[in-house]
């Protein structure tokens, strides 16, 4: 009697360990999107000579009929395309400047005179496209 009392506990024991293995769901497919996080520091500031300024600042025409007046300061250049809110913008390197959020950059000094200026921007967030537009020296 004895082996049959323990052979009940046992059968019991057994079914219960596999019935939650078939009744659990079968891991998600890897669909789901990963997150992802972007650190960078802070852009080391770079003073603004007074000739670099004088160089940067002014009234452009753009190639794509935009009109850009650039106003400069010892720190950064405030950047107003026709009657928009002004864009600030550090320089990252001399005559290279580029918004805080990395979104909007302009090279200035280019050119074989050193009166042209690009102008780089993302159009949207989270649209993975760069728009280009460039001032000559004639339209400055």
């Amino acid at each position: 009697m004895r082996p049959l009392a323990l052979l009940l506990p046992a059968t019991l024991l057994l079914t219960a360990s596999s019935a939650p293995a078939q009744t659990t769901p079968y891991p998600p497919a890897d669909t789901a999107a990963i997150s992802t996080v972007e650190v960078t520091a802070p852009a080391k500031i770079i003073r603004i000579r007074p000739e670099q300024a004088e160089k940067i600042g002014g009234t452009y025409d753009m190639s794509n009929g935009w009109h850009l007046k650039v106003r400069t300061t010892s720190r950064y250049i405030d950047a107003t395309i026709d009657n928009q809110r002004p864009i600030r913008l550090v320089a990252t390197t001399p005559y290279h400047f580029s918004s805080g959020d990395g979104n909007v950059r302009m090279e200035f000094n280019r050119g074989e005179y050193g009166d042209d200026m690009l102008m780089s921007y993302v159009p949207a967030p989270g649209l993975a496209a760069i728009v280009v537009s460039a001032a000559p020296i004639a339209q400055r």
